[in-house]
């Protein structure tokens, strides 16, 4: 009894160890909808424990919140937005579309509180906003050169702000993770303010998302006895990758210098037919 009685003196105190997190966000997202999901599900100790302890945080926040992750939300759709208008101007003026898929990433609402409780920071919007960054848009494209171009062709634009760039293509992770990085603001306008908001923009080629893919799967499996013979695959396997990507893009600009060159008549009549294909 002693121990249980330390345990709860400071109500402050972080839990995190065994919460689970899917009740947490049922629970949350309950209270957002206005249902009342409390009394159907079980909650196990640690998690009524934490809710009790931050409940008048989270009763708080709760609204602010939902309307800050709508503003994030935005956010995402003005960038892919962008890059949908990109590879729509690629696609008529090279003849090609350089992108292979768009998607976007906004994490749970346990997730994120699990998080902060993790590194012992405070139950707020603010510092949901300093230390939350799985705000993401995800390009992928064909070839290595098409990452670079369409980067440059964001930046490029008057209302992108560029906080911060890793690119992780020249100068991979140690894991062999490759991936060009960008933090960037776009202003986003509502019906009675306009905000600025960070996004970060993930570019990749498609071998590379495959490999990104099938690593994040693997690093959550069980540990086993050979994990470092297994870093040390993945590894390999991400440079047989990249150096996949490299000659791909050289085959493609091989066949591009020893193609026919068009006319202008002949670029003219494509163009003009690429951009019915657009609008049909």
């Amino acid at each position: 009894m002693e121990d249980r009685k330390d345990k709860n003196e400071n109500p402050d105190v972080h839990i995190t160890e065994g919460l689970d997190t899917d009740q947490i966000d049922r629970w949350i997202q309950g209270n957002i909808d206005g249902t009342n999901p409390t009394a159907m599900i079980p909650l196990s100790g640690n998690t009524v424990t934490f809710l009790h302890n931050h409940a008048l945080k989270i009763a708080e926040t709760l609204v602010a919140y939902k309307e800050m992750m709508m503003m994030y939300a935005c956010a995402m759709k003005e960038i892919r937005t962008k890059f949908e208008v990109l590879d729509m101007e690629f696609k008529v003026r090279y003849r090609r579309n350089p992108i292979n898929s768009i998607n976007t990433r906004l994490k749970k609402t346990a997730s994120i509180i699990e998080k902060l409780a993790r590194y012992g920071n405070d139950l707020s919007l603010e510092a949901l906003e300093l230390h939350i960054s799985d705000i993401a848009v995800r390009v992928v494209c064909s070839y290595i050169d098409d990452i670079y171009r369409l980067a440059d062709a964001l930046l490029k634009q008057d209302d992108i702000t560029l906080i911060a760039k890793k690119d992780y293509i020249a100068n991979p992770k140690e894991n062999g993770y490759r991936s060009l990085h960008l933090i960037v603001t776009v202003p986003v306008f509502f019906a009675d303010q306009k905000r600025d908001m960070k996004v970060e923009v993930q570019i990749r080629t498609i071998a590379m998302d495959f490999w990104a893919s099938l690593e994040h799967q693997l690093k959550y499996k069980q540990a086993v006895p050979n994990e470092a013979a297994i870093i040390a695959d993945l590894k390999a396997c991400a440079d047989v990758i990249s150096a996949t990507d490299e000659k791909m893009l050289g085959i493609r600009q091989e066949i591009e210098a020893i193609g026919d060159k068009p006319t202008e008549e002949d670029i003219l009549l494509e163009k003009l037919s690429r951009i019915d294909e657009q609008f049909q």
